[in-house]
């Protein structure tokens, strides 16, 4: 347990002077209020559904995850996408042109993307050649100028999930802000961090509803950590960054618990017949172990065969450019029938 974990030492200067913009429907917050007449935000009078603004803090939204995933509302930041829930960590911890952070190829790449957008060094120190974290290269690399290590587990494009034990050395011993990534976290027998932000302040864990939830259309990601670290990234996060039909398909698919486990359940069981069926495609040299709704796989040539799958009527991922995944394509798992699909192109080739 970091006792002497202080999130004041790392929030940006600037940041912690700011004030944050007060919007109209942060002012005024009675929800319940019948028979209001709202002319406070300069909001086209006439109702279509989405003539008002949305809740600035989607808390139907939040109170919904609250009980799915037993955290404090307080503990959930919603935003556009994963990716501006991670654009806001950055902005609120990483100076420009002065703090670095850490990350682990082979891995997702707009960690590096939103690194060089807001004028921070990269420090990438490669996984292991079992897809693990490096812990003594990690921490060899660290001092009080790296801000934030990201942690994506189960990691993409590798499919696996880094090991428990792994992890928590690392939360214990990196002086910064541990951002865990658990977009594929649905499709892994692996604990959720979550269940341990309690013990650990200065970890910060992210998911969305892109891929369990099959939501990637609407936008939504969602940051959980500790209320203090919450708070910080409200501050800068724009007023309305989660529009209101995002919020009442979000709302909708939530309350749909049922369905979304069928589906998980059924990727999970395409996910290991199309891992058997693989080992009958002779160019098809390792098939790695996958706690996600994609396999990696490694091929002869990769750039040989994925062209020759767009030439079947079948697109997927080349990742052979990537660190440690020379010859490597990465295949979403589909629906029983685009599976069998891809097999028999494979078997064609």
């Amino acid at each position: 347990m970091k006792t002497t974990f202080n999130i004041n030492n790392l929030v940006r200067a600037n940041i912690k002077a700011l004030k944050p913009y007060s919007s109209a429907r942060d002012e005024y917050k009675d929800a319940t209020s019948q028979n209001m007449v709202f002319l406070d935000a300069n909001e086209n009078p006439f109702e279509n559904g989405v003539n008002r603004y949305p809740d600035p803090q989607q808390q139907d939204v939040k109170a919904l995850l609250s009980k799915i995933k037993k955290v404090s509302t307080n503990q959930i930041l919603l935003g556009n996408g994963s990716d501006e829930v991670l654009d806001l960590i950055f902005r609120a911890f990483c100076d420009p042109n002065q703090d670095k952070i850490i990350t682990l190829p082979p891995t997702y790449g707009m960690y590096e993307v939103l690194a060089n957008t807001n004028a921070i060094e990269v420090i990438k120190i490669e996984l292991t050649k079992d897809f693990q974290p490096d812990f003594d290269e990690i921490l060899k690399a660290s001092n009080t100028e790296t801000k934030l290590l990201f942690l994506c587990s189960p990691n993409n494009p590798t499919a696996n999930s880094f090991e428990a034990s792994i992890i928590e050395k690392l939360i214990t011993n990196f002086q910064g802000i541990v951002v865990i990534d658990e977009a594929y976290i649905d499709f892994s027998n692996q604990q959720s961090w979550i269940s341990r932000l309690q013990e650990f302040p200065n970890v910060i864990v992210t998911q969305t509803l892109s891929k369990a939830y099959g939501m990637a259309g609407i936008r939504l990601g969602v940051c959980y950590a500790s209320a203090e670290i919450i708070a910080v990234l409200n501050k800068i996060k724009p007023p309305y960054n989660v529009n209101e039909l995002t919020q009442q398909k979000a709302i909708e698919r939530l309350k749909n618990q049922a369905e979304v486990s069928e589906e998980i359940t059924s990727i999970i069981t395409e996910r290991e017949q199309l891992m058997l069926a693989l080992k009958t495609i002779n160019f098809v040299s390792t098939i790695y172990p996958s706690d996600a709704n994609f396999v990696l796989v490694k091929v002869d040539d990769a750039n040989k065969r994925y062209n020759q799958l767009i030439m079947q009527g079948i697109v997927v991922r080349n990742r052979t450019n990537q660190p440690l995944c020379e010859n490597c394509l990465r295949l979403t798992v589909g629906t029983k029938t685009e599976n069998k699909r891809l097999i028999e192109a494979l078997k064609k080739i």
